[in-house]
């Protein structure tokens, strides 16, 4: 036996999964996505520490995107070998609307439970990491770049947010449709491995990672040390809001997400291999 479907074989595997999920109760599915924020949200503060001192200057920028990718597709593992809900992935259930095994009801309503499950995780991750202390290393400057994370993510322009919302799961969703693919462990590590680590080092935005990147901001300004060591302005530091973390950023992200996972693969194999 082969150890690997044909894409024809995850399309239908896919479904299958699409239609399970949202069977699922609504308990099991809340505690299951409140542990894939928590994966996601390890996962983006392990690239930040890796990488923190690297972004801080534009001639290792690059090399310091291309080491946090590394580290960020642990998140992506933990949730489907060790099993978590994640909004991003979920995405790809329009294949069951589609195929008429599912109404969007049914997938929206999944798709809103799953997404305030990873907010908490993703929030309660954030909150450890600032109490922890953790923020002071490298004299300070670990606080100051999540904070500057937190405030260039803010600052994009709506469209631009959508685009690398879209491109980001257009490959998260690649990821999770080779994982599907694949029969053992390893092969699932090596196929999520690749498509995260290229969407991390393009800087694209993925909706969940910034519930913990963004949140994480919000609270580490808080903290006059942390906000000296962004090298931020009081203008700059001031636009940081939740305000503008929801409407600036997570909004036209979300939108992205569903149109780079639900229509660039979901739909697109579907319709090549189902319709």
């Amino acid at each position: 036996m082969s150890n690997y479907l044909a894409p024809a074989e995850i399309c239908a595997a896919t479904v299958e999964t699409g239609i399970k999920k949202a069977a699922m109760p609504a308990a099991r599915s809340f505690v299951l996505a409140i542990l894939a924020g928590a994966f996601i949200a390890f996962a983006s503060e392990g690239s930040n520490m890796a990488a923190f001192n690297l972004l801080a200057e534009p001639s290792t920028y690059g090399l310091g995107k291309a080491l946090a990718g590394a580290v960020f597709p642990t998140g992506l593992m933990l949730v489907v070998i060790a099993g978590g809900e994640l909004f991003t992935g979920n995405t790809l259930m329009l294949m069951g609307v589609a195929e008429k095994r599912l109404t969007l009801a049914q997938a929206l309503r999944n798709w809103g439970l799953v997404y305030a499950g990873n907010f908490v995780g993703a929030l309660l991750i954030a909150h450890m990491m600032t109490e922890s202390g953790l923020f002071n290393s490298g004299a300070h400057l670990l606080g100051g770049m999540t904070i500057r994370i937190a405030a260039g993510k803010t600052s994009l322009p709506f469209l631009s947010a959508f685009y690398l919302g879209i491109m980001c799961n257009w490959l998260v969703c690649l990821a999770v449709w080779m994982a599907y693919g694949s029969r053992d462990i390893v092969s699932k590590c090596f196929a999520i491995f690749f498509p995260i680590w290229l969407f991390i080092t393009s800087g694209f935005e993925h909706s969940v990672a910034n519930m913990y990147y963004i949140s994480a901001g919000l609270f580490a300004k808080a903290n006059p040390l942390w906000a000296a060591a962004s090298g931020l302005d009081a203008g700059a530091l001031g636009n940081l809001t939740w305000a503008s973390f929801f409407l600036k950023n997570l909004l036209p992200v979300t939108l992205g997400n569903i149109v780079g996972g639900g229509a660039f693969v979901g739909m697109a194999y579907w319709f090549s291999y189902r319709k």
